[in-house]
């Protein structure tokens, strides 16, 4: 009888653990479905990749599980927790950058074009006839066929001879190139005062304004940084700008008109010299500090040109740190006025302040009818305007090394860009001002976002996805939408296949 009841209890108890293995199994089996239904709701979940693509993808995921696994326990060795500066020169080594750097990234939609350009060709520039140089508290920069007029502290002299009779032209080079970006002069430490990060970001833009304000310069200086962004794949680009008045050696100073002018011009050139490079158009801007009137008659400028240049022009914004500056509603009785003929691409969201008027620019932005977001850094913090950008389709226009050099975010892995892909929200990545910090013209924050940002289980999907994007809130038509689609596709089936056949496991 004992024999026969410690059988059924042994019974019972076979009974109970395979329906505990049963409950387990379930488990995992949901737990697995719940982490695949959040990626389905990411950027690019619902992307389908062909053979190919899925074997890239193998290789691609390989690179970035091993770098982020290292980084995982090796926490103090990770870079993506330091400042971009601190670990800018290591990122060429990261066999998932090498793999990033080829990849063809369609259009770049937030950048301003003054500060497109690397410092190593802007130091180039340097070596025009004709420039003069006064070294004081700041460097002061102008081109004339004379001693210029302008105020000196100590004496203007003209760059040729000073190299001509310098013992050291590379350190005199080096030490004019610190005047052209942050990267040179900047303490990885970090300053905490974001306002002097920008008193310094207006120090450079202001030098770099100088020297692109003769007219054969700026000429020069477009095409170059036309050409660095096509050697960094990129198609088609958006440019930002506040049309400065330029001038030429006999002292005629052209209108702003004229700058609009030229950048089509130059656009046209390298078309013709790079036929699969789509083109550019120009977001027409004023710094936010200005007064309505000043702020109305830049808006009559973009209708001029808008005008003049359908086919080149985009639309309107308004630039510059947002804490100081003022608010979108400041403007409100000139931007409704102009909202009907001008498409709006403001900047919003570009602080770390919650319920300020720098944060409320965002309210603004979708009230005056934005056709995009600038930054978005504050988005995350509203609910109800997450949900308005989604259901209006705006495109958040998102720079992640600008936010790290301006001083928003310390940690990339605390950006809110991981929320915005992890929702699904029509994100665009950018670059901003990477001329001001070194960066690639995009493959940097393509690499950061995809290694540091998105989610380890984040692949090849939500990189195609990104591209395709800033294909889709771009300013082009439709037909040329579908073309530089198309484009794309046969770029991007190329580098599928330099995947394949260049890396390996």
């Amino acid at each position: 009888m004992m024999k026969l009841f410690f059988s059924f209890r042994v019974l019972i108890l076979i009974r109970v653990m395979i329906a505990a293995t049963s409950v387990v199994d379930n488990y995992y089996e949901d737990r697995m479905e719940m982490i695949n239904n959040e990626l389905r709701m990411q950027i690019g979940g619902d992307v389908v990749l062909s053979e190919d693509e899925a074997l890239a993808n193998d290789i691609l995921m390989y690179w970035k599980r091993k770098e982020i696994d290292e980084g995982f326990h090796n926490p103090q060795y990770f870079n993506f927790s330091k400042h971009y500066f601190a670990y800018r020169g290591d990122i060429a080594k990261s066999k998932v950058y090498q793999i990033i750097r080829k990849m063809p990234k369609g259009a770049v939609l937030h950048i301003h074009s003054s500060l497109m350009l690397s410092a190593d060709q802007m130091l180039d520039l340097t070596y025009e006839d004709h420039l003069y140089i006064c070294f004081a508290d700041e460097l002061q920069i102008q081109f004339s066929s004379e001693t210029p007029q302008k105020p000196c502290p100590v004496n203007w002299i003209l760059l040729s001879e000073l190299r001509n009779s310098s013992d050291n032209v590379t350190a005199l080079d080096e030490s004019l190139k610190k005047h052209f970006t942050l990267l040179t002069n900047y303490d990885c430490k970090m300053v905490n005062d974001i306002n002097q990060v920008w008193n310094n970001f207006e120090k450079v833009i202001s030098t770099i304004s100088q020297l692109i304000k003769y007219r054969p310069v700026r000429e020069k200086f477009f095409y170059k940084a036309l050409k660095e962004f096509y050697n960094d794949n990129i198609q088609y680009i958006e440019i930002r700008s506040g049309l400065h008045s330029l001038y030429e050696l006999n002292g005629t100073v052209h209108d702003k008109l004229f700058m609009s002018r030229l950048y089509r011009q130059v656009t046209e050139r390298f078309k013709r010299e790079h036929p699969d490079f789509v083109g550019v158009k120009i977001i027409v801007t004023k710094n936010r500090m200005k007064t309505n009137d000043e702020i109305w008659k830049t808006i009559n400028l973009a209708r001029q040109i808008k005008e003049e240049m359908p086919e080149f022009f985009a639309g309107f914004d308004l630039v510059g740190q947002e804490d100081l500056g003022k608010s979108l509603s400041n403007f409100y009785p000139v931007l409704k006025e102009a909202k009907n003929d001008l498409k709006y691409y403001f900047h919003g969201g570009e602080t770390n302040w919650y319920g300020t008027s720098s944060d409320e620019n965002l309210f603004d932005a979708v009230l005056l009818g934005t056709k995009r977001i600038g930054h978005s850094y504050g988005l995350i913090k509203h609910p109800s305007l997450l949900i308005a950008v989604k259901q209006k389709d705006i495109a958040l226009e998102v720079n992640v090394v600008s936010n790290v050099v301006l001083n928003l975010v310390h940690d990339v892995r605390n950006h809110p860009l991981a929320s915005y892909l992890a929702l699904g929200l029509p994100v665009v990545l950018s670059s901003d001002d990477p001329g001001a910090w070194g960066a690639d013209p995009m493959s940097h924050d393509f690499y950061i976002t995809f290694v540091g940002i998105a989610s380890k289980r984040a692949d090849l999907r939500l990189l195609k996805q990104l591209v395709i994007n800033s294909i889709r809130y771009s300013t082009l038509d439709d037909i040329k939408k579908t073309s530089l689609l198309m484009l794309f596709n046969n770029k991007w089936d190329i580098f599928i296949q330099q995947i394949i056949s260049n890396h390996s496991f």
